[in-house]
């Protein structure tokens, strides 16, 4: 009896704290669709006196949200393969009992993550050095190797057994083809868990655009956000320089309406994953 009581006790618990966390994206999902005269007078309701699809049809009128939408899929798809490669591959050397100096590169490894290298620095270099400013590649490049991401994969690999990379070595194997052909395949928990990590961080990421990119073709759908929040003439960089918008701009809505139309589709992700990711961050909790 005391049990159930206790049972019913923790689901009332998680179904309040589930309830308090879906509430946000309720009234931003459903205020999205009210009118601006009916936010502007009641605020946030949690269903809106007045429905009204004006926000969506003035964001889909320009090219804007098409183009940010393009750089943002481009950014997140490509920055997630060639981080979640470079990561693993890393992770691998740090992981391999072959590598002589594998401790030192992994107390570097360690060190980056207590100090970093300061905006001046990291500005000249992406900026100066590589010249990659109003470039997709100033999107990319900064976050291809995480090194926390990559300790989480060095605890997967350390559990896997050693004799298999022993065996396939006997059997005429390099290093290159042991990774790919065999550590990799059998990665499949944490390779799903770090990419969604990765995918999350390069989809939410507004300042390395805000840094870099000047060009308003190439920002992605966060610093998209950011310009509806803070920028006066909201509707020439909806529509585009040469567009035309001939009713009021309906601004508090259409910042609603962008972030319903931002967080559709990493949400969709989650589902595919969900099975990966507490196996993935239990990696290494447990040893014996």
């Amino acid at each position: 009896m005391r049990e159930r009581g206790f049972n019913l006790i923790v689901y009332a618990v998680v179904t309040v704290f589930t309830l308090a966390c879906l509430l946000p994206f309720w009234l931003v999902l459903i205020d999205s669709l009210a009118t601006e005269s009916s936010f502007v007078k009641n605020g946030y309701q949690l269903w809106p006196s007045e429905f009204s699809l004006e926000a969506y049809r003035f964001l889909l009128q320009g090219d804007q949200i098409a183009n940010s939408y393009m750089v943002t899929v481009a950014v997140t798809g490509l920055g997630t393969l060639i981080a979640v490669l470079i990561t693993a591959s890393f992770a691998y050397v740090l992981a391999n009992r072959k590598v002589k100096y594998r401790n030192i590169i992994a107390f570097f490894t360690y060190f980056t993550m207590i100090f970093g290298s300061g905006l001046v620095g990291f500005y000249i270099l992406i900026v100066n050095w590589l010249d990659l400013k109003d470039s997709l590649w100033a999107l990319i490049l900064p976050y291809v190797l995480n090194p926390f991401y990559a300790f989480i994969f060095v605890s997967f690999f350390r559990q896997l057994p050693f004799e298999l990379n022993e065996s396939a070595t006997i059997d005429g194997a390099r290093e290159f083809r042991i990774f790919w052909t065999i550590i990799l395949p059998i990665s499949t928990p944490v390779m799903a868990t770090i990419s969604l990590f990765y995918a999350l961080h390069y989809w939410n990421d507004w300042w390395l655009s805000l840094l870099f990119i000047d060009d308003h073709r190439l920002h992605p759908l966060q610093i998209m956000i950011r310009q509806l929040i803070s920028n006066i003439n909201v509707s020439s960089y909806v529509a585009g320089a040469s567009g035309s918008y001939n009713v009021s701009v309906p601004a508090n809505v259409v910042q609603l309406a962008t972030v319903c139309l931002t967080i559709g589709p990493i949400v969709l992700v989650y589902p595919f994953v969900q099975r990966y990711f507490v196996q993935g961050l239990t990696i290494g909790a447990v040893k014996g």
